[in-house]
């Protein structure tokens, strides 16, 4: 019996409200690292119309941050820079409220313990370059194109807020085609007639291009169907740090456990303990050991070593699986304090991952498979 299906993935615009949330709280984030490589940090923010809340936790022995000004660059960078777009990030309301990591959850982590409960999970597949499912990562290049494009083409008339979705039929696991594009594209009122044309052409067009083997008959479209989309951003709707998870991480295709990710500090396994399953997942595909691997690990607040350790091949390992989970745990220190020292999170690199999601970027130190070498026996 044939397992023919459609899996879909959305991806969002460094201009939505969520994800421009999840810029500041990383902002913040990095800049206390900067002057602080050991600092615990946990901020959340929130955006409205016109104005931003942030609130959280933040220990530090030395480092300053002038909240509200950084607050107001990062809406700024994201190309907020005016009323007539809807939000003007220089004249910005900040209120902060701020308040020190609570000394029983330091007294846990201050001994390598993990500074939280929870399940993390982390997964790879060779269904494309990165080791990305297909949907998700086709989703993401829409939001990177359509940031390009609007830096680079101001005359195009495209906004800031955009959200992307990718529909692919599978066969089993193996993707054959594109079924489904959506894209919604903030715009200049100017631009309501033509705005269809221009997504299809300047930002759908060269990312079909890229993934042209999955192209097979015909696409269906739906591109801004509302017919409108001028009023967005934070004016459209309000943000909020870690409301996207979903983008975040694989489109829905593997399960998430723990919390969010923008504005913690890597202590917080919510955060690294992820980066690191996707890590040895990747790592795992990238050795030849299997074609997909999903790797899901555990805590308890306080406990250096996880509580368990779960790693999934689907049925494409190509050794046996207890060989596999034998090889990563000779390999790999899951320990908080570990995982900080092998990927080296105490650095202030956490801003672009709050951009087109924290995965699949070769950039970002996780995706490094280097240590794959090591696993192939």
């Amino acid at each position: 019996m044939s397992d023919r299906h459609i899996f879909t993935s959305e991806s969002v615009s460094e201009g939505h409200p969520d994800k421009l949330a999840d810029q500041i709280s990383d902002a913040i984030l990095d800049a206390v690292l900067e002057q602080d490589p050991g600092a615990r940090v946990a901020v959340e923010s929130f955006v409205g119309h016109g104005f931003t809340v942030i609130s959280g936790e933040l220990s530090t022995e030395n480092a300053y941050v002038d909240v509200a000004n950084l607050v107001r660059k990062t809406i700024k960078d994201v190309g907020y820079v005016s009323t007539a777009l809807g939000f003007d990030g220089g004249a910005a309301g900040v209120l902060v409220a701020i308040h020190e990591q609570s000394r029983d959850i330091a007294m846990g982590v201050d001994r390598g313990g993990a500074g939280d409960q929870g399940m993390m999970f982390g997964m790879a597949t060779d269904e494309t370059e990165s080791l990305m499912p297909l949907p998700i990562a086709m989703a993401h290049e829409l939001m990177r194109v359509s940031a390009e494009k609007r830096r680079e083409h101001p005359s195009l008339g495209l906004r800031p807020d955009a959200k992307s979705q990718v529909s692919i039929v599978y066969e089993g696991t193996t993707p054959s085609h594109i079924d489904t594009v959506v894209l919604s594209q903030q715009h200049s009122p100017e631009t309501e007639d033509s705005i269809r044309d221009i997504v299809k052409d300047e930002i759908i067009a060269p990312v079909l291009n890229k993934y042209g083997q999955f192209i097979k008959g015909d696409i269906t479209y739906h591109i801004n169907p509302t017919g409108r989309f001028v009023t967005g951003g934070p004016e459209g709707d309000t943000g909020l740090t870690g409301r996207k998870i979903i983008v975040d991480t694989y489109g829905g295709m593997c399960p998430h456990g723990g919390g969010a990710f923008s504005g913690k500090d890597p202590t917080k396994v919510d955060r690294s303990a992820a980066y690191m399953a996707r890590h040895v997942a990747k790592c795992i595909v990238a050795a030849g050991l299997a074609q997909r691997a999903q790797i899901g690990v555990a805590y308890a607040i306080g406990v250096e070593q996880p509580v368990s350790l779960n790693i999934e091949t689907f049925g494409t390992e190509n050794i046996d699986r207890d060989e596999i989970i034998k090889r990563v745990k000779d390999r790999f220190d899951m320990s908080p304090k570990g995982i900080i020292e092998h990927l080296n999170l105490r650095r202030p690199i956490y801003l672009p991952t709050a951009k087109n999601g924290h995965f699949g970027n070769s950039s970002f130190p996780w995706e490094d498979t280097a240590p794959a070498a090591d696993l192939k026996g």
